[in-house]
């Protein structure tokens, strides 16, 4: 099995790690707003997407209905997508010519 083969396995293992974090702590965050208790500051849940979780929390925000229209919370949201989304890019691009 090649390097590049496990560091690839150990990258997904940590994107689904990452996601199921984000996913949770915005599940988390949903509950503690409804009953009224200790929220998920923001940031915490920027950070989730920031280090790889954008697509849990994009999937929390749809299955919860949570913090969709939040201002600015959702353009930095988005911001981070499109940042991920252009790293990607750049990788496969950069994988495509080596």
């Amino acid at each position: 099995m090649s390097a590049q083969f496990v560091a690839l396995e150990y990258f997904v293992y940590y994107l689904i790690a990452i996601n199921l974090c984000a996913f949770l702590a915005f599940a988390v965050d949903k509950a503690m707003a409804e009953s009224g208790g200790w929220r998920v500051p923001e940031t915490s849940l920027l950070g989730w997407a920031m280090i790889g979780g954008t697509p849990g929390a994009y999937a929390a925000r749809a299955a919860f209905h949570h913090k969709e229209r939040k201002q600015p919370f959702s353009n930095q949201l988005h911001a981070l997508a499109c940042v991920h989304v252009i790293l990607l890019a750049g990788t496969l691009l950069y994988l495509s010519f080596a």
